[in-house]
C-alpha cells in the first residue's frame, strides 16, 4: 500500500513512516540489481532521498501514483550523484563503475555500468521523453505498469508498448557505449566496438507509441 498524498508535501502522508518506508522498498528493490552488491547502501541512498524530497520547495504532490513518479526521479538523481561524487573523490578521477544486472531492462546483457544506464536516458528523453519517464518509474522507481500509466495519466497499454520500444532502443545503444565490467568474460561482454569514428549527434529515434 502507497502512502497517500494530500496536501502537497511529502509530510502529508498521515505518517512520515510511511514515505520513508515507501522509499525503502524503492531502494532495496533497486538495489538487488547492483553486481556487486556491496557499493550502495540502502540506508543512506533513503535518508537523502528523503531529504530532497522534504527539502523540495513548492512540491505539489496530488497523489500517491504522483509521488512515486516524483521519487523515482528523486531516487534516480541520488544514485549518479553518489557514483558521481566517489569518481571525483577517488585519486586522480579514475572512473568509479557501479555494475547493476539489466536482465529486466535489456535482456542480453548480464550488467552495465550505472552511469551509461543515466547518459542513455538522457538521451532518450530528447527523443522521447515519455519513454525514457517510463523507464525511470519502471526501471529506477520499481512502478508497476498500472502505477506508471497513473503517474503520466495514460493507458496501461500505451506504457507497455512505450516501455518495450524504450528497452529496445537502450539495447542497441548499449551495444555501442559500455563493453561490460572489465573482469568479464569476453562471451559475457556481446558488445560492438564504440560508434563509429564521425558520427554525431542522437541516436536514431525510438518508435513511437500510437496515443491513448
Amino acid at each position: 500500500m502507497h502512502p497517500p498524498m494530500t496536501d502537497g508535501s511529502p509530510h502529508s502522508a498521515p505518517h512520515v513512516e510511511g514515505v520513508y518506508n515507501e522509499l525503502k522498498r524503492m531502494a532495496s528493490a533497486f538495489l538487488r540489481r547492483e553486481r556487486d552488491a556491496h557499493t550502495l547502501q540502502t540506508t543512506a541512498l533513503v535518508h537523502e532521498a528523503y531529504v530532497r524530497l522534504a527539502e523540495s520547495s513548492g512540491l505539489a504532490i496530488q497523489s500517491s501514483t504522483h509521488f512515486l513518479a516524483i521519487a523515482s526521479t528523486v531516487f534516480r538523481r541520488v544514485l549518479i550523484d553518489h557514483v558521481r561524487f566517489a569518481q571525483r573523490a577517488k585519486r586522480g578521477g579514475k572512473r568509479v563503475r557501479i555494475n547493476v544486472k539489466m536482465e529486466d531492462l535489456v535482456d542480453r546483457r548480464a550488467s552495465v555500468d550505472l552511469l551509461v544506464i543515466d547518459d542513455c536516458l538522457e538521451r532518450l528523453s530528447q527523443l522521447n521523453e515519455r519513454q525514457a519517464k517510463v523507464v525511470e518509474m519502471r526501471w529506477f522507481g520499481g512502478l508497476s505498469e498500472e502505477e506508471t500509466a497513473a503517474a503520466l495519466g495514460t493507458s496501461r497499454a500505451t506504457v507497455t508498448r512505450e516501455w518495450r520500444f524504450a528497452r529496445a532502443w537502450l539495447a542497441r545503444e548499449l551495444e555501442h557505449l559500455d563493453p561490460g565490467p572489465p573482469d568479464a568474460p569476453a562471451n559475457q561482454q556481446d558488445v560492438k566496438p564504440s560508434r563509429p569514428r564521425g558520427s554525431s549527434g542522437p541516436s536514431s529515434p525510438p518508435p513511437q507509441a500510437e496515443p491513448p
